[in-house]
C-alpha cells in the first residue's frame, strides 16, 4: 500500500540531499515521479543541497491544488509512481491534506522532507499537519551538530550575527554564518535556550560547571 512518509530534522541534517537521492533511486529503476518544493534557498522551482546537488521542481504556491495537479497529469497519460516534496514545512495545511489524498485515492507513495520547528521552537503548520496525518514520521539519521559538539536539536535565527527570538515565522536565509543579514545556526537545546551562538560563545566567559564544590 502507498504511504505518506515524513523525513524531518533540523537544518544541516541533509534533508534536501536525501530528497534528491530518493528521487534518483526511484528514477534509476525506471519509475517516474513529481518533485514539489517551496522557497528553496536556490530560488523558486528547484531543490538544492549544500553538497551541490540540484534538481528542477514544481514550486508550490498557496493556490496550487497538489491532488488536482497529479490527477491532471494522470489524465494526460503521464505516469506518476512517486511524489517527492521538499521544504514541506512551508506547505499550507491544505497541501498536506492533498498529499494524503494522493496516497489514499491514487495509491502513490509520497516522500515528504522538512524541518519540524522554527527559530522559536514552534512547529511549522505544514510539519504539524504532517505529524497528524503521515503514516510514518522518521527523524533524519544524519545529526547536525551544535558549535559545542552536542547533537543540534533547534534552529536559531541570527540578525547581523546576533540571535533573535521574535519576528515572522518564515524568513528564508542560510546557515553560512553571514553577519550582515538574516542567517541561521543549529544549536543544542541548552545553548538555544541560553541564546548562546558560536559567535557569542567566543566572547562570553566560560559556563559554570553543572555542580557545586
Amino acid at each position: 500500500m502507498a504511504e505518506l512518509t515524513y523525513y524531518c530534522g533540523t537544518m544541516d541534517s541533509g534533508k534536501s540531499t536525501l530528497a534528491l537521492q530518493t528521487a534518483h533511486n526511484h528514477k534509476s529503476r525506471g519509475r517516474q515521479g513529481v518533485i514539489f518544493t517551496n522557497r528553496d534557498r536556490g530560488g523558486p522551482g528547484a531543490i538544492t543541497s549544500r553538497l551541490g546537488l540540484r534538481s528542477e521542481a514544481i514550486e508550490v504556491g498557496p493556490e496550487l491544488d497538489l491532488h488536482k495537479f497529479v490527477v491532471d497529469l494522470l489524465s494526460q497519460g503521464q505516469r506518476v509512481d512517486f511524489i517527492i516534496s521538499d521544504e514541506t514545512q512551508f506547505f499550507e495545511a491544505a497541501h498536506i491534506e492533498q498529499l494524503a489524498q494522493i496516497v489514499d485515492g491514487l495509491s502513490i507513495d509520497v516522500f515528504a522532507f522538512g524541518i519540524l520547528t522554527d527559530f522559536r521552537t514552534k512547529l511549522f503548520p505544514g510539519s504539524a499537519r504532517l505529524i497528524e496525518l503521515a503514516d510514518r514520521v522518521l527523524p533524519l539519521q544524519v545529526e547536525a551538530l551544535c558549535w559545542c559538539g552536542e547533537r543540534a536539536t533547534h534552529n536559531a535565527r541570527l540578525s547581523n550575527g546576533s540571535m533573535i527570538t521574535e519576528g515572522e515565522q518564515v524568513v528564508v536565509g542560510d546557515t553560512a554564518g553571514s553577519e550582515s543579514a538574516i542567517s541561521y545556526e543549529v544549536l543544542c537545546r541548552r545553548h538555544h535556550m541560553r541564546n548562546v551562538t558560536s559567535r557569542s560563545s567566543r566572547s562570553a566567559s566560560p559556563e559554570p560547571l553543572p555542580f557545586k564544590f
